[in-house]
């Protein structure tokens, strides 16, 4: 059987967010994806959304349209691995950004696989590995806004979305003020509620280990994402050492060479790669094997359509991570089908491939001019 890919078509969505959200040294006023479609001569349409992207959406839009679709086409769709070597070339150009090259060729190996998924009739988790078919979820808050207060309400939020626990929002102050914050969400929670932190690379190391000490007598962490800055590699593994924190990192690795380098200089203890930024589902599941070879944990960046699949087929895995609805309205009303969050869990769909089906009403209002 020879699945022939005819057509590669991109839809952009941007949508308009309530509020400016406001992480460490980063602010965000809109949530925005790419949706792709690939068409194959036997009417088989793998579909995906992905590529988190927003002013790099048209860069991103035009190596789908002018360069990777004149690869794949015609190729065979059953032949993943294949399609995605073939599309890699193109981050050859160092002169370019790799970084959304490999975003590109992210949203056709996802809508490559669904279409995998659709013609073995099979949900692409059971297809990847079948480990569970439900997946614990946290939601990603604490961003950062005029009132500590507003931390008493987001709280409350999350409770009555029905997450597990909350990765909040640190290191775009103080490690003093971060933890009181940390402590005031801490004191309304309720008993059992899970507590990460995410300092998205905004700590020297020395703040990041003042702020463990500063939270260890009313909060025991899960994890401690991303705690130092960028240009220092070794403050990751030392920070892990001396810490006793269980480290995150990973989502801003492209490649999986690069969390290859964290888990050779024993920098994490758990991967938070991001399928949609870094080359799609195909160079996901090589991490996902690094992981169980040298015991290492895998979550994902955000994108919960994508993760719970992926997630959901390895032993290895911690958490789906969502935004609320006001954060990510994409996912929560672009998905007609979207389970609920029952117990703190979320089901895996039951369909074909991703199996979640679009809204096309969605898709016609929040279609993007680029």
């Amino acid at each position: 059987m020879r699945l022939k890919i005819s057509k590669v078509e991109v839809i952009p969505i941007r949508v308009g967010l309530s509020r400016i959200y406001r992480g460490s040294y980063y602010q965000m006023s809109r949530r925005c994806t790419l949706i792709t479609r690939l068409y194959t001569e036997d009417g088989i349409v793998g579909e995906a959304y992905n590529a988190d992207a927003d002013e790099e959406q048209a860069e991103i839009a035009s190596i789908i349209n002018r360069e990777l679709s004149s690869i794949v086409v015609g190729m065979d769709a059953l032949n993943p691995l294949q399609c995605w070597e073939a599309m890699f070339r193109i981050t050859y150009d160092e002169l370019r950004n790799r970084w959304y090259a490999m975003q590109a060729i992210a949203c056709i190996d996802t809508a490559i696989w669904d279409a995998v998924g659709k013609v073995s009739g099979m949900p692409l988790y059971r297809l990847w590995g079948g480990y569970t078919n439900r997946m614990p979820v946290i939601a990603i808050g604490g961003y950062y806004s005029e009132s500590i207060s507003d931390i008493e309400k987001e709280i409350e939020k999350y409770c009555q979305l029905g997450v597990l626990g909350v990765k909040f929002k640190i290191g775009g102050r103080s490690p003093k003020e971060d933890a009181e914050r940390l402590k005031r969400a801490v004191s309304v929670a309720p008993s059992g509620f899970r507590f990460m932190v995410d300092a998205n690379q905004g700590y020297t190391l020395d703040e990041a280990l003042e702020f463990v000490k500063l939270t260890s007598d009313f909060v025991q962490l899960e994890w401690f994402e991303e705690p130092c800055i960028w240009v220092h590699d070794n403050w990751l593994r030392a920070f892990r050492y001396k810490s006793g924190v269980p480290t995150v990192a990973g989502q801003m690795e492209y490649s999986s060479s690069g969390i290859r380098r964290l888990i050779e200089s024993e920098s994490i203890d758990i991967s938070n790669f991001d399928a949609s930024w870094g080359g799609g589902p195909s160079e996901w599941l090589k991490v996902a094997g690094m992981a169980l070879t040298f015991g290492i944990g895998l979550a994902h960046h955000e994108e919960p359509h994508l993760a719970a699949h992926l997630l959901a087929s390895h032993p290895m895995s911690k958490y789906v991570e969502v935004f609320d609805p006001e954060r990510d309205p994409i996912f929560w009303n672009m998905i007609e089908n979207l389970p609920q969050i029952t117990d703190g869990y979320i089901a895996l769909p039951d369909g074909p491939g991703l199996g979640w089906k679009l809204d096309e009403t969605f898709i016609t209002k929040y279609r993007a001019d680029i």
